[in-house]
C-alpha cells in the first residue's frame, strides 16, 4: 500500500471506490457509492479492518463474512460488499455477483494493476507446482532477467523472501497483488505464481494476467473440495483459458500453454481454446522431450530435444518426475520467451535443490534418508519409485493422511506403500478435527487388503516423531528411509491447533539419537507418548 508522510504520521493514501469499480469487470446488482467514498484499503476478515478500510463478505465452505459486518463497521470500514440483498448495516453496502471476483479485481485496481507491468508465468499441477517454479526461476536469474516468484512456499521479491504461510495454497488475492506490486516498484520484469486449483476456483490469481501457462500433471487430489476428477480438472483447465482474458502489454502478447502430453490431463487441456501452446514429454512426439537420461544419487542427466536445438542438462534433482518438471520449464522458458538453451541448462544446474522435496538429510549414517512433500497417490507412487532407484536395499516409507480431507487418499496411499515400498509406517499427518486412531484405521485396513501384514511389513505409529525415530531404528546399512506427506511445511494440525513441526528437524533429531552425536531436539505433538 502506498502511504504518505502527514505532519510526521503516516497515512495511507485513499481511493474512490466509484472510480474504482468503474475500471474492472464487477457487476453492482444493488446499492451506490457516493464517489465521495473513499478506500485506503480492502479486509475479508473482520477481524484485520482498518479505518477506512473496504469489508468485502466472502462465504466460504465453513464461515460467511456477511454475519461480521457490524463488527467491520465498528472496527471502521467505510464501505461494505457482499452477495446477499437483505444486509443492512451503518455503512453503504453493494451487492455483487461474486464477492470473491470482486475482492480479486478491487485488489488489482487498488494496487495498480501491477501484472500489466510484468510478464507473468503461471504454473499449476497437483505435484511438481514447486519444483517447476523454482526451476523457471532460476532459469530467469542465469538469463539475466530481473524475476521475483510467489510460490506455496514464500515470495521472493529482489532480495527480500517473504513467508507466504503456514500450508500448502495460494495466497489470497490482496496478498497476491500487493507481492506483485512490490515486484513493479523493485524493478522486476517477470514473476513466476505458483497457482493451485483453490487459487483458481477462489479468485485468489484473477487479475493476475497471465502470459504462459505451465501444467505438471494433474492426479487423484483435493476431490473433499472438487467432488469428481472432472472438476477438478476444470479448475486447472481455468488457467489455461485465462490466458485469452490476458490484456495487452507493453512487452507483447506470449500467451502460451505448456502441456504435459504424458499426463491424462493432456486431452483435456489440450482441447481447450489455448492461443499458443507447446508440448513435452519423456519420449518423442511432443515439441520438447528428453532422451539419454541417467540417474544417479547425485541428480539426474538428461539431452533436452527441440525442434531446432539439442542441450545436454545436469540437475541435482532425482526421480523420472523431475524430468519431467525441467521440461516443463524449459518449454516456458526457452521455447516461450526465447532464452537461449544452454543458458536454460545453465540455470536448472544452478538450483541446488527444493525444500522438502526429496531433499536428504545426512549425519553420516550408513543409510540414506530422505524427506519428501509427496502427499498425494501419484506423488507417493513416484517418491517410491526414486526411491527404489536410489538403493538396492530396504525402503522404509513414513507417511499419513490429512484428517477433513479426500478420504479415498487414505487407501489409495496405503496401498501403494504396501506394494512399493518393504515396510511402512503410517502415521498422523494434520488430522485436524478427526480421529488419528480412526484414520490410522482405515490406512491399516487398506495396507491389509493388499498383503500387509500388521507388525511386520506395516506398522501404525499416531505419534509422527516416534514413527519417524522408529523408522531410523529400523533401517540397516544401505537401506533407504523416506518421511513423505509434510516436506518444506513448519507446522502440523491437531484439533483447530496448529503445532510447529517440521519433518527435516525431525528426521535429524531421530539420527542424532541413533548416532549419539548432538543434534536438535524431537518436536513436540500431542500425540506423544501415545501408541
Amino acid at each position: 500500500m502506498i502511504r504518505k508522510e502527514v505532519f510526521g504520521l503516516i497515512q495511507k493514501e485513499t481511493f474512490s471506490l466509484s472510480d474504482l469499480l468503474k475500471q474492472i469487470p464487477v457487476k453492482v446488482v444493488s446499492g451506490q457509492i457516493s464517489p465521495l467514498v473513499r478506500i485506503n484499503g480492502i479486509a475479508f476478515d473482520s477481524r484485520t479492518v482498518e479505518p477506512g478500510n473496504l469489508f468485502v463478505a466472502l462465504v466460504g465452505e465453513n464461515s460467511d463474512g456477511h454475519r461480521f459486518i457490524d463488527a467491520a463497521v465498528e472496527r471502521g470500514a467505510v464501505a461494505i460488499l457482499g452477495m446477499r440483498a437483505d444486509v443492512h448495516c451503518e455503512a453503504p453496502y453493494l451487492q455483487v455477483d461474486d464477492t470473491r471476483s470482486a475482492l480479486a479485481h478491487l485488489s488489482a485496481a487498488l494496487q495498480g494493476f501491477p501484472a500489466r507491468q510484468l510478464t507473468v508465468i503461471g504454473v499449476t499441477g497437483t505435484d511438481g507446482k514447486t519444483t517447476t517454479s523454482n526451476l523457471i526461476y532460476q532459469i530467469l536469474i542465469a538469463a539475466g532477467i530481473r524475476a521475483g516468484m510467489i510460490s506455496t512456499v514464500n515470495a521472493v521479491i529482489g532480495d527480500q523472501v517473504v513467508d507466504t504461510g503456514f500450508h500448502v495454497t495460494t495466497p489470497e488475492a490482496p496478498d497476491v497483488q500487493r507481492y506483485l506490486r512490490q515486484m513493479v516498484d523493485a524493478g522486476l520484469t517477470h514473476v513466476v505464481l505458483e497457482t493451485t486449483s483453490h487459487g483458481l476456483i477462489q479468485h485468489r490469481v484473477t487479475g493476475c494476467e497471465y502470459d504462459i501457462a505451465v501444467v505438471t500433471n494433474v492426479t487423484h487430489e483435493h476431490l473433499d473440495y472438487h467432488r469428481t476428477y472432472e472438476n477438478y480438472l476444470a479448475a486447472k483447465g481455468r488457467l489455461f483459458e485465462m490466458l485469452s482474458e490476458t490484456v495487452e502489454k507493453p512487452a507483447g502478447n506470449i500467451r502460451l500453454g505448456v502441456l504435459n502430453r504424458d499426463d491424462r490431463s493432456f486431452d483435456y487441456l489440450n482441447g481447450l481454446p489455448i492461443p499458443r501452446r507447446s508440448t513435452y514429454s519423456l519420449s518423442q512426439g511432443a515439441d520438447l522431450y528428453a532422451e539419454g537420461v541417467r540417474h544417479s544419487p547425485a541428480g539426474l542427466e538428461f539431452i533436452a530435444v527441440g525442434r531446432e536445438f539439442k542441450v545436454p542438462v545436469a540437475c541435482r534433482l532425482v526421480g523420472n518426475f523431475n524430468i519431467s518438471n525441467c521440461l516443463a520449464a524449459l518449454s516456458a522458458t526457452v521455447l516461450g520467451l526465447g532464452i537461449d538453451p544452454q543458458t536454460a541448462a545453465r540455470g536448472i544446474a544452478a538450483l541446488p535443490g527444493v525444500p522438502g522435496r526429496m531433499e536428504i538429510i545426512d549425519l553420516g549414517q550408513n543409510f540414506t534418508a530422505i524427506v519428501d512433500f509427496a502427499h498425494t497417490p501419484n506423488g507417493l507412487t513416484r517418491a517410491l519409485e526414486t526411491a527404489r532407484d536410489l538403493t538396492a536395499k530396504r525402503v522404509i516409507a513414513v507417511f499419513g493422511s490429512a484428517g477433513l480431507r479426500d478420504r479415498q487418499k487414505r487407501h489409495m496411499m496405503a496401498e501403494i506403500s504396501a506394494q512399493m515400498a518393504d515396510i511402512s509406517i503410517l502415521t498422523a499427518e494434520d488430522p485436524r478435527t478427526e480421529s488419528l486412531d480412526g484414520i490410522l484405521a482405515e490406512m491399516g485396513a487398506a495396507a491389509t487388503a493388499r498383503g500387509g501384514a500388521e507388525g511386520k511389513t506395516f506398522y501404525r505409529i499416531p505419534d509422527r516423531g516416534e514413527a519417524i525415530r522408529m523408522a531410523v531404528n529400523l533401517a540397516q546399512p544401505g537401506d533407504l528411509v523416506i518421511a513423505c506427506g509434510k516436506g518444506h511445511e513448519q507446522s502440523m494440525c491437531f484439533g483447530t491447533q496448529e503445532y510447529a513441526w517440521d519433518d527435516r528437524t525431525a528426521m535429524r533429531a531421530a539420527l542424532a539419537e541413533r548416532l549419539r552425536i548432538a543434534g536438535p531436539e524431537m518436536p513436540f505433538l500431542p500425540t506423544r507418548g501415545k501408541s
